[in-house]
């Protein structure tokens, strides 16, 4: 047992043969090292158990500790010490004593170290080497290993160590060493020196090496992996930087990322809410994607279209309703019912500014006005004006939209009109509502039913937006040649409002008033140049057009404007031409149709008829002739199935009408062959019933049928005359055919009482329940 003053270390483990830096600043400590120099400069150095304890006792020590040599002692200015202390040998302590100089000593004994069999160099050449020689062999060679891959991970710092190591070939001084250079705490650098025998303290080294690199490996894989995702950022940036230098050369100053315009355009916008987080969500993921990434072009489509949104974008309405009136009156000729609609609703407007939109069917002949006023009634409202065309839409997305996970997808056509109207309360005609397909793709009729009905449009749904919208305060306008082909649904939701054809006198107007200027200003001619007389007008109309609105007549006028265009730049700009009811025909050619259509005298079998067409309203002339046969009936003309069936009723009826005038079997050696002219043009419908029997009786018992008689109704098998729709149509095309009487079902006398006197001027309506009271009128 040997005594040496104390040295109680504080989070520090001396190593035998290892060199450690100290300060000390307690007054028993310092002491201790004063009394080792003047001795033989040895100190016995023992951690502490618990570092924060300034006790220093057998408990609060470890047991093995350090013989230590002082090299220096150096004093600072701060009170502390610096000491430089050289590890000798391990040692035990045993027990410890208090000094009068202030110090303590410890009673320590040295512990027996194995022999060093590593100092001989011809032991190391034997090729005989005994086991216990290979197994130390194997130790410092496993070590060296580890701490190989340790220092490689460290860096320059490292390979320092690693050569130091690396010259030695002590088993005990390579563990010491590399136990002192290890970042660990000292609890585990004192169970290292404490075993005695050497390859327990290899083991408990080899123990804590491998923690240290499995923590080293984890730390390489997370530096690696921020490393990677640092350049990853950093090149990102390097090359925006690099696209804003190249879009400041060349002058140009939109700068800023797609994002950062996104987040600009997102903080202005009026929207709800749910909306704003809906495109803050996609902002967020178009930041995280590529702009190489393929999904990166549909994610900033989708955020440009939710952005141009109206979301709570409003017009404000003119509910003027003198103002409306003055518009729609200057833009229009007729079409009264319309206008006193359009008045009502902004009436209505004006009390009740949070009342719904409006859905207005205008059904009618083509070129009646269906779509330009349409256009007149956004303009008195002071609203936006959007067209939807409908015709041969077949496909439900194009209402809907694609929904995104397709190629190519876009919102449908409603979202799209109300985006580039800039408003939510836009006027919308969706034109040709009648002309929808439906097919195996949807039915886009069924898709209409939310758009137009007042009560699910506030939250109408857009497969590509996924977002509701409302449609609600939009006022919504929809055109139709007729309501045959739209769904019963469909045409619930809607204030249908007929456009007759124009009488002749409408025409005029609309000719005079309108047509004619604009056909003069798009043609370049002035008033002055080019003049029409009132008569030569009525000529064009009633000799060169014949149909419900009005567009074949602006051709005809416009046809007028371009043959005084080549006379006038041919010759000279002072040329003055006008055209009157003589020259007409050298700039139209011969009349297309007769003043009179008529027929001149009464005829046998033959029968003057009035059908409705999508066009309007036209004479049919029913011819019937009986020849000798086998009692077959005949139908030409290309008849439809219900033609075909009024041809059958009005045979039956006759052959009860007639049963007391002609013989039992006359109708068994006859045949009944009724044709009606233009066979190419398919016909069908039931209000031909009257106009075929009355042909029918005429050719049985050869009674003529007066000329100037037309006629329209249903007949049933019991010689009842039903009421039939498009009259307005019918009695214009019998005027203008010359008709001077025409015979019209009973109940059908409601219709008449709504129409304008100027229709029924110069007709003679003559009101008929039975078929025995149209042959009264009609037989000569």
């Amino acid at each position: 047992m040997i005594k040496k003053p104390l040295m109680a270390l504080r989070d520090v483990v001396a190593l035998p043969g290892v060199t450690a830096y100290i300060e000390v600043a307690k007054a028993e400590t310092v002491s201790a090292m004063e009394a080792a120099m003047e001795n033989d400069q040895m100190v016995f150095t023992a951690a502490k158990r618990d570092a924060e304890s300034s006790d220093v006792n057998m408990d609060n020590l470890f047991e093995v500790g350090t013989i230590a040599k002082v090299k220096q002692i150096a004093r600072m200015p701060d009170k502390y010490v610096r000491v430089v202390l050289e590890g000798e040998k391990r040692a035990h302590l045993l027990s410890l004593e208090s000094t009068d100089e202030g110090y303590i000593l410890a009673n320590i004994q040295e512990s027996e170290e194995e022999e060093d069999v590593w100092n001989n160099a011809d032991i190391l050449s034997n090729h005989g080497e005994p086991t216990e020689q290979l197994k130390r062999v194997a130790m410092i060679r496993q070590l060296k290993q580890l701490f190989r891959e340790y220092c490689d991970r460290q860096g320059k710092m490292g390979q320092q160590l690693q050569d130091m190591v690396s010259e030695s070939i002590d088993l005990d001084r390579i563990i010491y060493m590399i136990t002192a250079n290890l970042p660990i705490h000292y609890h585990l650098k004192q169970g290292i020196i404490e075993p005695d025998r050497i390859e327990d303290r290899f083991t408990e080294l080899m123990i804590v090496m491998e923690r240290e690199l499995g923590i080293l490996r984890l730390q390489g894989d997370i530096s690696e992996m921020v490393k990677q995702q640092v350049e990853d950022n950093q090149k990102e940036y390097y090359l925006r930087e690099q696209i804003k230098a190249i879009h400041k050369e060349l002058g140009e100053d939109d700068a800023e990322s797609e994002a950062d315009k996104f987040e600009r355009k997102l903080a202005k916008l009026k929207a709800t809410d749910k909306v704003k987080k809906k495109i803050k969500e996609e902002i967020s993921r178009y930041k995280r994607i590529s702009s190489n990434n393929s999904e990166s072009a549909v994610i900033r489509g989708y955020l440009e279209t939710l952005l141009a949104m109206p979301w709570k974008k409003m017009s404000r309405d003119n509910t003027d309703v003198a103002h409306a009136k003055e518009i729609l009156d200057a833009d229009h000729y007729g079409l009264e019912k319309v206008k006193e609609r359009i008045l009502e609703y902004l009436a209505v407007k004006k009390l009740n500014k949070n009342g719904t939109g409006t859905i207005i069917c205008l059904v009618g002949p083509p070129g009646t006005g269906k779509t330009s006023i349409a256009k007149s009634v956004a303009k008195a409202l002071g609203r936006k004006y959007v067209r939807i065309c409908l015709g041969g839409v077949r496909d439900e997305a194009e209402l809907r939209g694609h929904r995104r996970t397709y190629v190519g997808a876009m919102p449908g056509r409603v979202i799209n009109a109300v985006k580039n109207a800039k408003v939510k309360n836009p006027l919308i005609l969706f034109d040709e509502i009648d002309k929808m397909v439906s097919d195996g793709r949807g039915d886009p009729a069924a898709a209409m039913l939310e758009i137009l009905d007042p009560e699910q449009n506030k939250h109408f749904s857009d497969h590509y937006l996924e977002l509701s919208f409302d449609l609600s305060k939009a006022f919504f306008i929809c055109t139709a040649n007729g309501t045959d082909t739209i769904s019963r649904p469909l045409l619930d939701r809607m204030e249908v409002i007929e456009l007759p054809g124009y009488t002749e006198n409408e025409k005029f107007h609309i000719a005079k008033e309108h047509l004619w200027t604009k056909q003069l200003a798009q043609n370049g001619i002035t008033k002055q140049q080019l003049t029409i007389t009132d008569k030569a007008l009525r000529t064009v109309i009633l000799r060169y057009t014949r149909e419900a609105g009005v567009r074949g007549l602006e051709r005809r006028i416009a046809s007028l404007c371009r043959k005084a265009a080549k006379v006038i730049a041919q010759e000279d700009t002072k040329t003055k031409i006008r055209i009157s009811d003589r020259n007409v025909k050298e700039y139209l050619g011969k009349p297309v149709y007769k003043p009179n259509a008529a027929n001149e005298k009464p005829e046998i079998g033959i029968v003057r008829g009035l059908a409705w067409t999508s066009v309007g309203g036209e004479t049919l002339e029913i011819e019937v002739m009986s020849l000798k046969g086998s009692g077959k009936l005949e139908l030409t003309g290309k008849l439809g199935d219900v033609m075909q069936e009024s041809a059958k009723i009005a045979l039956t009826y006759v052959r009860y009408l007639v049963q007391d005038q002609v013989s039992e079997d006359y109708f068994e050696k006859h045949d009944i062959h009724i044709h009606v002219p233009e066979g190419a043009t398919p016909k069908d419908g039931p209000s031909a019933g009257v106009t075929m029997t009355t042909a029918i009786y005429s050719a049985v018992t050869e009674k003529a049928v007066r000329a100037d008689v037309a006629m329209t109704g249903e007949v049933t098998l019991r010689g009842r005359v039903l009421p039939i729709g498009g009259l307005k149509e019918k009695l214009l095309a019998a005027k203008e055919a010359g008709i001077q009487e025409v015979l019209v079902p009973k109940e059908n006398s409601r219709d008449v009482d709504e129409m304008e006197a100027e229709i029924l001027d110069g007709i003679e309506l003559k009101y008929v329940q039975k078929v025995e009271d149209v042959l009264k009128e009609a037989l000569a």
